[in-house]
């Protein structure tokens, strides 16, 4: 799934990395299908009874006859945002559909409670391992449903999501931490934090969460500061490591909270953290091949490897907290109107979805694909509203340079942000599930994704 993500970002990155596109992009193009060739090639893993996909599959013979059908919940419900984006730019649903029907079997399984556990059987849907958090083998499921109910506008994702935050504030958080519990009982099976989980700040002030993200961020930073990074599992009571978890493998999470949770408050706490956090990889992990893993972060020995998220995310996520300029974090002031077979749409305009490996989806593409003239009609909508506000409001427009002329912008350069997501949401409700008092909604999409997930 990740090639699936980074050949779909790759692709609607294309013309601004400065390459030759073909007609019709982003609606077609070479990455495009060889993401849609890569990604069908997992589809014969969501055959199951329950559309819960097996964790592995064959590339080229499909699911191996005898593959074990205990999956983790992250492996299961972290395909929306790529699936559904290639169904939206291809035309063919089946992506978007699957990647649907997994994420609400898990919801379906969900415990009275309404927890779910780590591991489970994608045959008889029985759960295998029970504990239940917000950590390693759960993490990202919980960040998709925020990210596709934001790529999508889709109430549905995030009403399952906002159940599941209460669930996790009512049985699993102490005092700003979360820790693990039994997913039927709610008993607390392990107090430990884990370094995956730091992510959790991020998602919160994604949702408006700000002040209970940056309680939880502050929690997680002061471990940073005892050891110079995070070792992978924390005793909270202890106050110290784990047993042969004391590693520190350089992972993305906590540096992608700051970032944004920067973006919301401008607290600089967080370029602290930032700051502390180049310093520390600086002198801790730099070796002439480039920057190990920590092996033990209480003597800060070195292992011999250098994980591929570190240059993926870690690196990324420190560079665009410290870019304020960045054109990830556009406001929506400046884009590209590009022609496509099907009219007019806006491109780069901000609020770029991070998928969880940290590549860059851009929004407003998945609305330049569609034939739909109930979406041509909320188009049209937006830019009557657009055009009433310009006076107001300062923007630039940027026609791209080999695709005609066109008279009329069919799109905002708010169709990722909050106008088009009020727009879209006014006619059934007077508030949305996507809206957010404490934060503008292209704060909250300035910048998303999650991270590496390890079976731990």
């Amino acid at each position: 799934l990740a090639v699936v993500g980074g050949l779909l970002s790759a692709h609607l990155l294309s013309r601004k990395a400065g390459l030759e596109v073909e007609a019709g992009w982003p609606c077609s193009g070479p990455l495009l299908r060889m993401a849609e060739e890569a990604a069908r090639k997992l589809l014969p893993a969501f055959q199951t009874p329950t559309g819960m996909p097996y964790g592995t599959v064959n590339l080229l013979h499909g699911v191996n006859p005898g593959e074990t059908p205990v999956t983790c919940t992250a492996g299961i419900g972290t395909f929306i945002v790529e699936f559904a984006t290639l169904s939206h730019l291809t035309g063919d649903p089946v992506f978007e559909d699957v990647a649907r029907k997994a994420l609400k079997a898990l919801w379906k399984n969900r415990s009275d409670i309404g927890l779910v556990g780590n591991h489970i059987d994608v045959i008889t849907a029985k759960w295998v391992a029970q504990d239940a958090g917000i950590g390693a083998g759960v993490d990202s499921y919980f960040e998709y449903l925020v990210k596709g109910a934001i790529l999508l506008q889709d109430k549905e994702l995030m009403s399952m999501f906002l159940e599941y935050n209460k669930a996790i504030k009512n049985y699993t958080k102490f005092d700003d931490w979360y820790l693990w519990v039994q997913m039927y009982k709610g008993t607390v099976s392990m107090p430990v934090f884990q370094s995956l989980e730091a992510y959790w700040p991020g998602l919160q002030s994604l949702i408006g969460d700000v002040d209970n993200a940056m309680r939880t961020f502050l929690n997680y930073y002061t471990v940073w500061k005892q050891f110079g990074g995070l070792p992978e599992f924390y005793n909270i009571p202890q106050g110290y490591t784990v047993d042969k978890r004391e590693g520190y493998p350089l992972r993305p999470e906590l540096i992608e909270s700051a970032m944004y949770l920067y973006r919301a408050t401008r607290d600089p706490t967080l370029l602290e953290l930032g700051r502390d956090a180049v310093e520390s990889i600086e002198k801790i992990s730099k070796v002439d091949c480039g920057f190990a893993t920590i092996k033990d972060l209480r003597d800060h020995r070195l292992d011999n490897r250098m994980e591929s998220f570190f240059l993926a995310e870690t690196i990324k996520y420190l560079y665009l907290l410290f870019d304020p300029d960045n054109f990830i974090h556009n406001d929506g002031s400046d884009f590209d109107v590009v022609v496509t077979p099907y009219g007019e749409c806006v491109l780069n305009a901000g609020g770029y979805i991070f998928n969880t490996e940290a590549h860059p989806i851009d929004p407003a593409a998945l609305h330049c694909c569609r034939k739909s003239r109930e979406e041509q009609w909320e188009v049209e909508d937006l830019m009557r509203e657009f055009y009433s506000r310009k006076k107001t409001k300062k923007f630039t427009l940027k026609r791209a340079p080999d695709h005609g002329e066109g008279e009329n912008v069919k799109d905002s350069q708010d169709g990722s942000s909050e106008k088009a997501g009020e727009k879209r949401n006014s006619k059934k409700s007077s508030h949305s599930l996507l809206s957010c008092p404490s934060q503008s909604f292209n704060s909250k999409l300035a910048v998303l994704g999650q991270v590496f997930l390890d079976n731990t």
